[in-house]
């Protein structure tokens, strides 16, 4: 409402995947702080990146 106010154009993005159950598991995970967060190097990014059409 903000961004249409200000006139700006925003755009909202999210991911939607098979059933769930995966989804779910990892929220409950997150939840209880038993997710672990891993850092990745910066090749490793780029190497993911790699094949993303730009």
């Amino acid at each position: 409402m903000e961004a249409r106010e200000a006139g700006e154009k925003k755009t909202i993005l999210f991911n939607m995947c098979g059933h769930g159950h995966f989804d779910l598991a990892a929220y409950e995970k997150y939840l209880a702080g038993e997710l672990p967060d891993i850092e990745h190097s910066e090749a490793e990014i780029e190497h993911a990146l790699a094949d993303v059409p730009g």
